[in-house]
């Protein structure tokens, strides 16, 4: 057997991403001085009530280097006094609209303490002290974003959900052929999923408001083009789309990004990816632009899964 020299052994030099999760609980509020009561009601909706509101964020932070000679990227002890000096002892059980100068909205340069807005600030902070490559905020388990340092451009995700039915069979085959393509899927009478959406969209922040886009829009045009068309609904009879496409999760997910492209372009953001859960066990993603891999690591989504 040849001997594997020290430093091989323990893996020094070779390159890896590591992921810290953190969480604080912090409330804010949107609301800008330069409108009116009505505006920012009309604008910011509950948001925008006076006694602010208040989330459990959890915070993933990815890092990446060559191991040391003890193995590790950095040692985990140093990561976590990083993460808690420099954010989450700052910001945990605090209102955020006061916590930081960039929130100062007397200020010019000041913005609303949204969660992409608050994710790039966090990036800023712990830049100088941790190798990260990506940062990932969640707000809710509904809602988060992502960073990877690309100036000003953020990723918003938002996930919602539908029940529907459909039955996977190509018109033009037998019954015998498409259980043999298909499996039991193929069934006759069709069967049933409960659908999770997740719909990421690219753009930079506003310097003011902090957001890459009208959330409350956003959400409204996935709700009017997506769930109320789906839900309760056999596929291949309710969705004129497929009656003559299968409606496979891939399919599925094509559409529904061919449908929220054109309509997220005109809220300023850009359709980046959908993703659509069809089980525990099931999922397709269909990239609306050209895919940025290396902008979000996989281990955020391993780490992350909720």
């Amino acid at each position: 057997m040849t001997d594997v020299p020290d430093l091989e052994r323990h893996g020094h030099g070779r390159g890896c991403v590591i992921t810290r999760k953190a969480s604080f609980s912090a409330s804010h509020r949107y609301y800008l001085p330069e409108l009116s009561s009505d505006d920012n009601a009309a604008r910011f909706g509950l948001c925008a009530l006076p006694a602010g509101h208040g989330h459990n964020y959890e915070l993933i932070v990815a890092m990446a280097g060559g191991l040391n000679i003890d193995g590790m990227v950095l040692n985990l002890s140093e990561v976590k006094h990083a993460i808690r000096h420099e954010v989450t002892d700052q910001l945990d059980f605090r209102f955020l609209n006061d916590v930081w100068p960039e929130f100062d909205l007397s200020r010019s340069e000041g913005c609303l303490p949204t969660t992409e807005a608050l994710l790039r600030i966090i990036w800023t902070r712990l830049i100088a002290h941790l190798p990260i490559v990506a940062i990932r905020l969640y707000e809710q388990e509904n809602l988060w974003a992502d960073y990877h340092g690309d100036a000003m451009d953020v990723y918003l995700t938002i996930r919602t959900h539908f029940a529907a039915a459909h039955r996977l069979a190509r018109v033009e085959l037998s019954q015998e052929e498409n259980e043999r393509i298909y499996g039991k899927c193929a069934r006759p009478h069709g069967h049933g999923h409960n659908y999770f959406v997740d719909v990421t969209v690219r753009g930079e922040i506003d310097p003011r408001t902090g957001m890459v886009c009208d959330l409350g829009a956003l959400q409204s045009l996935v709700n009017d083009i997506v769930v109320e068309p789906f839900d309760h609904t056999f596929l291949n009879k309710d969705i004129p789309h497929f009656a003559n496409c299968v409606p496979t999760a891939e399919n599925i997910a094509l559409y529904i990004s061919d449908c929220l492209a054109k309509p997220i372009r005109a809220i300023g953001a850009h359709l980046h990816k959908v993703r659509l859960q069809e089980s525990p066990n099931n999922a397709a993603e269909v990239y609306a632009e050209t895919p940025r891999l290396e902008a979000i690591p996989e281990v955020l989504h391993a780490m992350a899964a909720h």
